[in-house]
């Protein structure tokens, strides 16, 4: 009895850098062995763009060469546009969001675009892998995409459960190993600096320049900052606050019955 064809896997690929970005190249090189891939990517930087998607304006898809396209929109767009239109009917059987220019550390899930990509694919049933060289320096990404590839291997390798999310962070430099991890604590800092435009009207810088980090071992960042080690820090949607919840249950609102 012949053995049936096993179609090779599906990789969706994207970013916040752009789809010009080296970190993107990088990782859809490390990737192309491993299956078809198809970048959909964001035509300028939308680093910080969190989870925004594009609902007062129409998007425009750019396909700048074979299974490679533009967006001029938000990651988020870019992951929703991939599975739902670009690829529809052909279910990604992964998604890697990277390689991100800088880390995403600890809160920085909250802001990140390359984070968000991830997650609207994992919102969408897609299991998928953000990815981030965590150094602010020089940017060499030839060992962070042997990392990438290696890892979506092993991933590829699994039985992934739908929606699942990952957050990677690779240190700069030769890497010593990875751990399993959970989000951290850090901040960058509070400042607001105000200036004055030539018209004489105020304007404001808003991110602070002083950075400090918890060191509680078995978070991202104590792995990354502090052991040079790779973190892989697995991420869910379901943001309810149990403890919080338990304890709302018993306020009682004065004139109105709780169901």
């Amino acid at each position: 009895m012949p053995i049936p064809h096993m179609a090779p896997p599906l990789i969706l690929v994207s970013n916040d850098d752009g789809h010009f970005s080296e970190g993107i190249r990088s990782l859809s090189a490390s990737l192309s062995g491993l299956g078809e891939i198809v970048v959909v990517a964001p035509e300028v930087e939308q680093s910080a763009a969190s989870h925004a998607i594009s609902l007062h304006r129409p998007l425009r898809i750019k396909e700048i060469r074979p299974s490679w396209y533009a967006v001029d929109g938000t990651p988020t767009d870019c992951a929703y546009l991939a599975v739902n239109h670009i690829l529809r009917g052909r279910r990604p059987d992964l998604m890697v969001s990277g390689i991100n220019h800088g880390p995403n550390l600890a809160d920085d899930v909250t802001y990140s675009g390359t984070v968000a990509a991830a997650m609207e694919a994992s919102m969408l049933g897609v299991p998928a892998i953000a990815i981030s060289l965590a150094t602010r320096k020089s940017f060499e990404f030839a060992e962070a995409a042997r990392f990438a590839g290696a890892f979506a291997r092993a991933a590829l390798a699994q039985p992934l459960r739908p929606g699942m999310l990952l957050n990677v962070n690779i240190p700069a430099g030769p890497l010593r190993g990875y751990r399993v991890t959970r989000l951290g604590k850090h901040s960058y800092g509070f400042d607001v600096i105000e200036k004055v435009d030539p018209r004489g009207r105020k304007y404001y810088w808003i991110g602070g320049s002083e950075y400090e980090y918890q060191e509680i071992p078995g978070t991202d960042v104590h792995a990354v900052l502090k052991e040079s080690l790779v973190s892989i820090t697995p991420l869910h949607l379901d943001m309810t606050d149990e403890d919080a919840r338990a304890e709302v249950e018993g306020w009682g609102v004065p004139g109105f019955a709780k169901a």
